[in-house]
């Protein structure tokens, strides 16, 4: 074979998305399509939000994501009856025709996101075009599998990103300027609407524009590891080699990056505080916590800076890490951009080796992304919870292009897609 041969047969793929029949919610049975909406499962800070969740609407999109029983095969059981149940009373129905769905984000402080959501072809880490960029845990992707398996659906997009300005944003914005098939505002304020591409010709301008480009996993991890695994154990071709995503153009419109934080369960603050004694420089704030992030912002200028708080009522800024101590603990062998990393120095110096907490044990560590509700569940139960500065987008790109792991839960990109407005059947 031939150089030019050779370089066609080995030539990445790129991003292959193709319409479904999204199944979606019936105005008209619920009582409202904000009521049914939910955050994605592993934001809803529980049990309170899964409580205001459950009680908003008998249809919340939660029930399903998040079902709640004794064991884990009642809870997959549960949302696999619940699923077909709704199917069945027309709560949830199929759309006439296959689609490619515009979805738009919009709230009033200027924040807006518009992307397309379709059933993305399934592609292995090594091929380049689905990047990862964080570390999944174990626990997490065979608890999503299994409800997975048991609802035979993919329940709630997660989101990638990509840089592109070509014919597939330009579609986006063609569809958007059209009457929406669903409008609806969240409690968070954000207004979300929800537009169909089913046009032919339209579909293949979008799908000849992605197959060149190369997409960033922002928000999702678990549940791409969950869909590689899935279709590991089933037959191809078939519906398992697609999962359902989120496709947005963060040259046309780009995210938001915050962190998500830790919540030590059973490490009181003072032991936290004590155990840092010659270790890392720490500084009581006795300020609200929009002055304490910001003073946590200025301390990550200069290096690994973290915010502690728990039981009382003050904040501890830590920072100025003792360098032998870092040297001791921190690998060696990766790049120094991810050395640097606050999340590296977290876990591995202070999760491994100072708190001695073990980062996958949901018994004694938790991941929370809403930072007022972090400090308060911390306050409450007695805990310690350890604050975070958010990285940078170019950071997390350029080690996912190295084929960089960060730490589990380092960022989260925003916003996030809302549950509930648009669901796929694999047998539909």
């Amino acid at each position: 074979m031939n150089s030019a041969g050779h370089s066609e047969a080995t030539a990445p793929r790129g991003l292959e998305l193709t319409p479904f029949r999204g199944l979606r919610y019936d105005p008209d049975r619920v009582g409202s399509l904000a009521a049914v909406t939910s955050p994605p499962y592993d934001v809803v800070v529980r049990p309170d939000g899964l409580h205001h969740l459950q009680d908003a609407d008998p249809y919340n999109i939660v029930r399903l994501i998040l079902p709640q029983a004794t064991t884990p095969d009642v809870r997959n059981g549960q949302a696999a009856d619940t699923l077909r149940r709704w199917l069945a009373e027309g709560v949830l129905a199929a759309d006439p025709e296959p689609a490619l769905y515009v979805y738009e984000q919009r709230h009033a402080d200027g924040m807006l996101q518009r992307g397309l959501i379709g059933n993305l072809r399934l592609s292995d880490p090594s091929e380049g075009t689905v990047l990862p960029h964080e570390d999944v845990m174990p626990h997490v992707v065979a608890d999503r599998a299994a409800l997975m398996r048991a609802t035979h659906a993919n329940l709630e997009p997660l989101l990638l990103t990509y840089r592109g300005g070509g014919a597939a944003t330009e579609a986006v914005d063609r569809a958007a300027a059209g009457p929406p098939l669903l409008s609806t505002t969240t409690d968070d304020g954000y207004c979300h609407r929800l537009w169909a591409i089913t046009d032919p010709a339209e579909t293949a301008r979008v799908q000849a524009d992605l197959a060149h480009r190369q997409a960033l996993i922002a928000d999702g991890h678990h549940r791409w590891a969950t869909y590689l695994r899935l279709r590991a154990e089933h037959s191809s071709p078939g519906p398992w080699d697609q999962g359902l995503v989120l496709l947005v153009d963060t040259a046309r419109y780009p995210l938001r990056v915050r962190a998500i934080h830790r919540l030590l369960h059973g490490l009181p603050l003072a032991d936290a505080l004590s155990a840092l004694e010659g270790r890392f420089r720490v500084r009581r704030l006795a300020v609200p916590l929009p002055d304490a992030l910001d003073a946590l912002a200025d301390a990550t200028a200069a290096g690994n800076a973290f915010l502690l708080t728990g039981g009382d009522d003050a904040f501890h800024l830590v920072d100025r890490p003792d360098r032998a101590l870092l040297d001791r603990t921190v690998p060696g062998d990766r790049p120094e951009a991810w050395r640097k990393l606050d999340a590296t120095v977290l876990h591995a110096t202070l999760l491994a080796h100072v708190w001695h907490v073990p980062e996958d044990d949901p018994a004694r560590i938790a991941y929370i992304h809403d930072t007022a509700a972090t400090v308060r569940k911390a306050r409450r139960d007695g805990g310690t919870a350890v604050l975070l500065h958010p990285v940078r987008e170019e950071v997390v790109r350029d080690l996912a292009r190295q084929g960089v792991m960060m730490p589990r839960k380092s960022t989260s990109f925003g916003p996030k897609p809302a549950s509930g407005l648009v669901l796929r059947a694999l047998d539909v």
